[in-house]
């Protein structure tokens, strides 16, 4: 079977990548010069836990390919997945829609044959339908039909998502109930070996599809938001919200998952799809009220953390050093996008703070967003020498392996604000430092 990928991203790559392992031949089209150069010599640009070997082992079996000649890579493709981006439009947070519809464009004026043109990107309910109207309008002889197959790939993790998902969705078109079958047998064989491991398959209609990444991961960030209001909450009463999060998690209604305070869901997914969803509920007259609430409850939660930093250096930081350890938005991931790290640090150097910070693979992607007096440092010790103050806000696991001890004897001060609660208090204060978490007592 032949499929080609239109974006070498995340998904289009990391899917790619996976397809290619199931035994598919995948073609990706990336039309970035720099990147495509980079996937062709085999450097993976983004970081993803081993990505870089199954892209080399998939490349030197011959089943993955890169080019940017979309005639090329959709010649004889029996499914072409779009998978570019769709970010945040300028001044609403609708999606931005333009390079899906470019890429729909082209995809018509290079189909030899039949084919399921099959959106990837997460996109608002009405998408596909209107992908197959640019296809026909430029292409009234295509032969094809259009399919939703969203991704559901948590970043640092995201191979393990692919091959054992918790389910895929396919929305098709319901309503031309002759070509639903062709196109389902189309999709079926993609994912034939998920089949075989009874991976739960879900076919439903192009817009029920289309809303279920959006509902997904909207209701995940209410979850974040749900304990971090706990968290604040459990602070004024004297409450450990790690047991109260138990407590909730034990029963299977709730479900664990996703009930770990800290400063605040970022990355590339959750940010934008609670924007993009609320605007798709206003504009079909059925306002998603909860979700518009996550969203300013979350913009002012990372505002707030910069406050409580500065709370805990004794109401002031103009001229303290404050070691930083973590700056993407999870561990796992270089990804910078909508990181807490970027509102807190740049309140904290406006307000005069000297920061020196530490992430195991984030710097380089952070320093375009940081402000320029941020000294980047080699190691978590490094960064809290002679420091003030600490601060964690990346939980990755190297950092729970420093000794409070080591803290303790490397920093000047002795202030450690830990917004991921990856440090024991009593270990913590048994080492001589002024240890606060979130949420507990």
């Amino acid at each position: 079977m032949r499929i080609a990928m239109i974006g070498g991203g995340y998904v289009g790559l990391v899917s790619a990548a996976c397809f290619a392992e199931f035994g598919i031949e995948v073609a990706v089209v990336e039309t970035s010069p720099s990147r495509l150069a980079a996937l062709r010599e085999g450097r993976i640009p983004i970081y993803e836990p081993g990505l870089d070997k199954l892209v080399e082992t998939n490349m030197q079996a011959g089943r993955l390919t890169f080019g940017d000649d979309i005639a090329v890579a959709v010649a004889g493709a029996e499914a072409v997945f779009i998978a570019v981006g769709t970010p945040p439009r300028n001044g609403d947070g609708a999606a931005d829609m333009q390079y899906v519809h470019a890429a729909a464009e082209q995809i018509a004026n290079a189909l030899t044959g039949y084919a399921v043109v099959v959106t990837k990107s997460t996109v608002p309910a009405g998408t596909s339908r209107r992908i197959a109207e640019i296809i026909r309008a430029a292409r009234p002889d295509a032969d094809f039909d259009v399919a939703s197959n969203p991704e559901f790939l948590r970043e640092g993790n995201a191979i393990g998502d692919f091959m054992r998902p918790d389910r895929v969705i396919i929305g098709l078109d319901r309503t031309r109930p002759e070509r639903v079958a062709r196109a389902e047998a189309v999709m079926r064989k993609v994912y034939r070996p998920l089949s075989l491991i009874e991976a739960p398959l879900l076919f439903t209609s192009l817009e029920t599809s289309e809303l279920t990444k959006y509902a997904s991961n909207s209701f995940l960030a209410m979850k974040i938001s749900f304990i971090n209001e706990m968290a604040s909450l459990c602070e004024k009463l004297g409450a450990d919200v790690h047991d109260l999060a138990k407590g909730m998690g034990l029963d299977g209604r709730i479900g664990r998952k996703f009930l770990h305070p800290g400063p605040g869901y970022g990355g590339s997914c959750f940010p934008k799809d609670t924007l993009a969803l609320s605007r798709i509920g206003q504009e079909a007259g059925s306002p998603c009220r909860l979700v518009e609430t996550t969203v300013q409850v979350n913009d002012a939660r990372k505002i707030g953390m910069a406050g409580r930093i500065i709370a805990a250096c004794g109401g002031s930081v103009e001229g303290k050093s404050i070691a930083v350890l973590g700056l993407t938005f999870k561990p796992e991931t270089d990804d910078m996008r909508e990181a807490p790290s970027l509102p807190i640090l740049h309140r904290l150097a406006e307000a005069g703070a000297k920061i020196r910070a530490y992430d195991p693979v984030g710097m380089d992607a952070a320093k375009p967003g940081l402000p320029p007096s941020v000294a980047y440092c080699t190691d978590a010790i490094d960064a809290a020498t002679n420091a003030d103050a600490l601060v964690v806000l990346t939980e990755w696991n190297v950092f729970r392996a420093v000794a409070p001890k080591a803290l303790k004897e490397a920093m000047k001060g002795d202030v450690v604000v830990d917004l991921r609660n990856i440090f024991d208090p009593a270990a913590m204060r048994a080492a001589g430092l002024q240890y606060q978490s979130v949420g507990r007592p």
